[in-house]
């Protein structure tokens, strides 16, 4: 499947569970390290987990696995790696402290 359509889908998946101001940039001419960064937020650690456990899920239904999932425990950035797309769900006040959309602020933003 192409990368394109894979993050559409973990933004539908992100969406599903109402997740908070999600975002798929497409970072394939800045970075070597994917095509695309899916970037979100929740409110709770526990609404952090449920968006990140949905995208695993509605993938994992179009036979798309992750390779890596990092912070699922502890719910406050969860990064879910699927080679040509990485999907970064963060608690609210971590994704202001970060800034990932600021860092790759010269990435285009895709729309569904």
């Amino acid at each position: 499947m192409h990368p394109k359509r894979i993050a559409l889908l973990a933004l539908e998946a992100a969406d599903a569970k109402q997740a908070v101001e999600p975002v798929v940039l497409d970072v394939s001419r800045l970075t070597s390290v994917a095509h695309y960064f899916m970037i979100a937020h929740g409110n709770s650690d526990r609404h952090v987990r449920a968006i990140a456990q949905n995208i695993q899920d509605e993938l994992e239904k179009h036979k798309i696995r992750v390779w890596h999932t990092e912070g699922m425990s502890e719910g406050r950035w969860v990064l879910l790696d699927y080679g040509s797309i990485i999907v970064h769900v963060f608690y609210r006040e971590l994704r202001d402290f970060y800034g990932l959309e600021r860092l790759w602020g010269n990435a285009p933003q895709i729309r569904a």
